[in-house]
């Protein structure tokens, strides 16, 4: 396990926001998707991970970063040789963050896709919750994971459903979405 004091953290700029991203010697380790404003994207790090030392990011990261900057200005980026530090993670949800890894920027796949590839589409709602609490969005791009029918499904960042669909309108996916008169 990592201890914090050997993690690190830095804020970096997107086309969708100031995102955050948090890393160990052996890897990524978080990503932390756009608040309202830095501040509280630099909060929400610390509340999650800890009292971690913002810094300068080495070139591993650095090319996370830049991978990511790209992806999210429309660039099919492919972020699969992200080096991620989830040891902390239970098995399942690795596996399932594994197979997310490979949905390429502007596909998708089902919670159902991703069950039945880890033994039946009765884990559907266990992808779901694996996803939901994905420790690397955009590195594992839950984003690219949709409910049955092309449907958007939920998505826990902030902005909620319309950052999924943000995200993927960036990458050009195609997705079934008529919003109702609560959006």
């Amino acid at each position: 396990m990592s201890d914090v004091k050997d993690c690190k953290f830095a804020l970096f700029d997107t086309a969708i926001g100031t995102c955050g991203i948090v890393w160990s010697v052996n890897g990524i380790k978080a990503v932390q998707l756009p608040l309202p404003d830095e501040n509280k994207t630099r909060a929400r790090i610390r509340q999650r991970c800890g009292e971690l030392a913002e810094a300068i990011p080495p070139a591993g990261v650095r090319s996370a970063i830049d991978g990511m900057i790209e992806l999210l200005e429309g660039k099919a980026k492919d972020l699969s040789d992200v080096v991620l530090d989830l040891e902390d993670v239970p098995a399942f949800h690795r596996d399932v963050y594994e197979i997310a890894r490979t949905i390429a920027p502007g596909r998708t796949m089902t919670y159902g896709d991703i069950a039945r590839r880890l033994g039946g589409v009765e884990l559907s709602r266990d992808v779901g919750q694996a996803l939901g609490h994905n420790p690397c969005p955009i590195v594992v791009p839950c984003h690219r994971v949709l409910a049955a029918g092309g449907k958007p499904g939920g998505f826990s960042a902030n902005g909620g459903v319309a950052t999924k669909l943000k995200m993927l309108a960036i990458e050009g996916a195609a997705v079934n979405y008529t919003p109702s008169l609560f959006d």
